[in-house]
């Protein structure tokens, strides 16, 4: 965390902060002695000796533009590095607590005994919301040049951004992001006061009746509210573009990570001498659900890409070609990281029981979708100005290890068995 903190703060003071820093930074990057502008210059008095003077203060409107632009992508690169950490690892905890309320819904008898597992993680929820909303306002306040429907300059000369003005403006848009986090914070709370409760008062049933309630109550919530959240905080990044998979699309990517997260600490912690009744069926049933999401993230994936791609209406297939000619590295390399390796890793039954496919497979997810949220903010905030430095890594580190002591700070406060769930017994015994 500290280290982290560091590479970040260094990250936003090397940031540019003028246009005449940018113009030095492109200077010191170009080969040739003269830059661009110069050549072009040259060339337009060259071609209209007799409008040379106007035609040099068009050029140079337009080169300050430019600079201007960059100057923005520059600034942002440490701002979106953050955003993108930020917002991953909030998503895990998100996605956790929804497989969490997913298996009360269900009333599951397979995995209560990972449930103190998926409460820790969802520890993170809390502070992942706090930090995330705070980026939020500061984005509202004009601090960063994340959103760029928030600059009334850009919305002033852009109709397609201004028809969207209802929706998209700052306060409705901080107040809806209240709304979702609240909610799901709310529900958290609520979940684990009475997963507490279970333990105290297992002769009834009574709390664990109520978790399932609340959980199919949260459940509906929260299908409408990611959904909005993803095109709030991600999809308006791009504001001129829209897709109807897009929260379908992020959720699968929520999910798959959650579950691994979910795996991988359950590994670790067998590894260390607890979760007695954790046994190979559980990290294979773990290893089932990884798999089978990643192959439903891959056909959301491909869906959206297809369809857009193959209309070509010029709007929408712009957001593919930026990401294809730009970040054609990423774009891909997160196809085969998020699909073709838990197919090689985890498609054969026996492989799903061995801790190492499943360790070695966890980690190229996570590194996959963790590419999979870069390649959805970076085109839109830093634009080509990209590459994975010392801003990404730094918020990395940073975001990594305030998650791990949440959450293993949260899995110390009470044991790591809940007894009074009614189907601990069976959880117990499971064998597949």
């Amino acid at each position: 965390m500290i280290v982290g903190a560091i590479g970040l703060i260094y990250a936003f003071v090397a940031a540019p902060s003028t246009i005449e820093e940018v113009k030095e930074m492109m200077a010191d990057d170009t080969s040739h002695g003269s830059s661009d502008m110069g050549i072009v210059d040259q060339d337009v008095e060259f071609a209209n000796p007799d409008h040379a003077e106007g035609d040099h203060i068009l050029v140079d409107d337009h080169d300050n533009e430019h600079y201007e632009h960059l100057l923005h992508q520059l600034q942002n690169k440490p701002w979106a590095a953050l955003y993108i950490a930020a917002f991953f690892f909030f998503m895990i905890a998100l996605g956790t607590l929804v497989f969490y309320a997913l298996q009360y819904a269900a009333q599951a008898g397979w995995s209560p005994v990972l449930f103190r597992v998926m409460e820790g993680i969802t520890a993170y929820l809390l502070p992942g919301s706090i930090i995330i909303f705070i980026i939020l306002v500061l984005s509202g306040l004009h601090l960063n040049h994340l959103f760029i429907w928030m600059d009334p300059e850009v919305v002033a000369h852009d109709k397609i951004i201004q028809n969207k003005s209802g929706y998209l403006n700052v306060p409705f848009f901080l107040i809806r992001a209240l709304i979702y986090l609240g909610g799901w914070n709310l529900f958290r709370y609520l979940l684990r006061r009475n997963s507490l409760r279970i333990d105290e008062d297992s002769k009834d049933n009574k709390w664990f009746k109520q978790n399932f309630k609340l959980s199919a109550g949260f459940l509906v919530f929260f299908i409408v509210t990611e959904s909005m959240m993803s095109w709030d905080w991600i999809m308006s990044l791009d504001p001129h573009w829209f897709s109807t998979l897009f929260g379908w699309y992020v959720l699968s990517s929520m999910i798959v990570s959650a579950i691994t997260v979910i795996a991988l600490v359950s590994i670790y912690l067998k590894s260390r001498g607890y979760l007695e009744y954790v046994n190979d069926s559980h990290i294979h049933d773990l290893a089932k659900f990884m798999f089978g999401f990643s192959i439903f993230w891959t056909y959301l994936w491909f869906s959206q890409f297809m369809l857009i791609w193959y209309s070509n209406i010029p709007e929408e297939v712009t957001y593919f070609v930026t990401r294809i000619e730009d970040y054609g590295l990423p774009f891909f390399g997160m196809v085969v990281m998020n699909f073709v390796f838990p197919i090689l890793l985890l498609m054969n039954s026996d492989y799903k029981r061995v801790n190492l496919f499943v360790v070695m497979a966890g980690i190229i997810v996570l590194l996959g979708h963790y590419l999979d949220i870069f390649v959805m903010v970076m085109p839109a905030t830093v634009g080509e100005s990209w590459f994975i430095g010392i801003p990404e890594i730094s918020a990395m580190l940073l975001f990594g290890g305030l998650f791990v002591f949440v959450v293993f700070n949260a899995l110390t406060k009470v044991p790591l068995l809940q007894k009074g769930n009614p189907f601990i017994k069976e959880s117990k015994h499971f064998h597949y």
